[in-house]
């Protein structure tokens, strides 16, 4: 089974100032373990950067760049977006194809939009999923802190598993 790590977000608007997510210094070295993990596996890691014109995340500003302390390698793929979904117009499932691989490790930011989004696409498009539960985060949204909103997503989503591909939701 092959696999892939996508690495959803994790840019500077989202981890410092205004945007800061929920214990955005551990979930970066959570996620840094994960990749470096991944990566001496020879797992293939897709790093993921969502853009929007006129916003902090607007392409090449910076808070699109990747997060200070990320640390990545010149082996790893890159994905621009520009909606929630890291597959909707964008060469993810071709780099990705499911003939190749069938299963995507997900981690990244925000639990609530595109980490939510993703998993979800991933598994319609038929990949085994799993979710680091430790190597996401957000910010509270008013009605929910970001502890709460995470907790709410790991285990809602997996709940989701269906007869085609499943999500398991583990720590990193």
């Amino acid at each position: 089974m092959t696999t892939a790590l996508l690495i959803v977000d994790v840019q500077q608007a989202l981890c410092s100032g205004e945007y800061e997510c929920f214990e955005i210094k551990r979930v970066i070295k959570t996620i840094n373990e994960l990749s470096a993990r991944a990566r001496d596996a020879g797992v293939l890691v897709v790093l993921i950067q969502h853009e929007e014109t006129g916003s902090p995340l607007a392409h090449n500003a910076a808070g699109w760049q990747l997060a200070e302390g990320l640390q990545t390698s010149p082996k790893d793929h890159r994905v621009r977006k520009t909606t929630g979904d890291s597959f909707y117009q964008t060469n993810l499932q071709q780099l990705l194809p499911k003939e190749d691989f069938e299963r995507l490790i997900i981690c990244g930011l925000q639990t609530d939009y595109c980490v939510n989004a993703t998993v979800r696409q991933a598994l319609k498009l038929g990949y085994d999923v799993v979710l680091a539960a430790d190597a996401h985060s957000t910010v509270d949204n008013g009605n929910l802190t970001a502890e709460d909103i995470i907790t709410e997503h790991n285990k809602d989503l997996a709940h989701l598993s269906g007869s085609v591909a499943r999500i398991d939701v583990i720590p990193a």
